[in-house]
């Protein structure tokens, strides 16, 4: 498309001459220290402040399963915030909003498009899951307690999905496609590393493969969202929607399941056939691509616009405040 083309174009060439390799690795190199060191402050600070602390080391798993430990793990990941910080600041020196869009800011239309976009599709997944397993049940969590617990979850599920959208579409991606024109480099190595990150150690070979394929796919997704718009409002907004319905509404998972209010059948569980996770992955995958269908077909009233206006642009390479 035309104006994908145009707007991502106006997206790499933001970046400014200080965007070499090197500076890139060590851009990255900073950001991923950043959220470390954070993750292991955050973590043991909590930890050391819980009931759990008495009890020993041994207990932090349990520790991170309640939903004290689940607010605290969406916390760890305002380090690639601060990392992102260090690395536009004193690395690039660019500012950090330079990695939201070529008119350094976020286009929170496309955010809110992509939010819908995908908590319409999520819909769909569940509806298709549930005629596979129907399997689900009620938590133990209450509405008093659900509605108290929304701003703070939202909150800090906006910061983890930010994070990582800054990370990998933005930092990463424009970087990336700045020095190298092919889709191979700027768009597969984010997803790529992106979707490893993900890897679950303790579920069965098939039901990985299966959660594997359908995180590919949404990084595919997001990254064509900022080939679309040159901007990172829209794949923010599908991010957080994407994980906001697992977090509150109906969960799959037995990490991070603390605030939903219903469970579905998990899928690093044993018991699903290697069929089964076939099915489940092609449902990952069909969605985000109805998901990138209402978002870019000319007709649909989600369409994205490719964010703010390219003419508020501020010159390459802009030294940082």
């Amino acid at each position: 498309m035309a104006y994908g083309s145009t707007a991502f174009e106006a997206y790499r060439r933001s970046a400014g001459e200080k965007t070499t390799l090197p500076r890139l690795i060590l851009g990255a190199v900073l950001i991923v220290l950043s959220w470390l060191a954070v993750t292991a402050i955050v973590i043991f600070s909590s930890f050391r402040l819980s009931e759990n602390y008495d009890l020993g080391f041994g207990t932090m798993g349990s520790f991170m399963n309640t939903r004290f430990g689940v607010l605290v793990s969406l916390l760890t990941f305002s380090g690639i915030w601060i990392g992102a910080w260090i690395a536009m600041r004193f690395v690039h020196k660019e500012r950090l909003s330079a990695l939201f869009g070529a008119a350094r800011s976020i286009s929170w239309s496309d955010f809110v498009k992509g939010l819908v976009a995908v908590l319409i599709t999520s819909a769909v997944s569940e509806i298709a899951i549930y005629a596979m397993a129907p399997e689900i049940h009620r938590t133990a969590i209450g509405w008093e307690t659900w509605l108290l617990s929304l701003v703070p979850v939202l909150f800090l599920a906006f910061v983890q999905t930010s994070a990582e959208e800054l990370l990998f579409r933005g930092y990463l991606l424009r970087g990336l496609a700045h020095r190298y024109r092919s889709p191979l480099v700027w768009g597969v190595l984010p997803a790529l590393v992106f979707t490893c990150l993900h890897w679950n150690i303790g579920a069965p070979p098939a039901m990985n493969a299966c959660v594997l394929a359908s995180i590919g796919a949404f990084a595919a997704l997001a990254t064509a969202l900022v080939y679309l718009t040159g901007n990172l409002g829209a794949g923010m907004g599908a991010h957080f929607a994407n994980n906001i319905a697992g977090f509150l509404l109906i969960s799959h998972e037995s990490a991070l399941s603390s605030f939903a209010l219903w469970r579905g059948k998990p899928l690093e569980t044993i018991v699903w056939t290697p069929a089964a996770a076939f099915m489940i992955a092609l449902i990952g995958v069909v969605c985000c691509a109805l998901t990138l269908l209402i978002l870019a077909y000319p007709r649909s009233p989600l369409r994205v616009g490719g964010g703010a206006a390219l003419d508020e642009a501020e010159p390459n390479g802009a030294a940082a405040i």
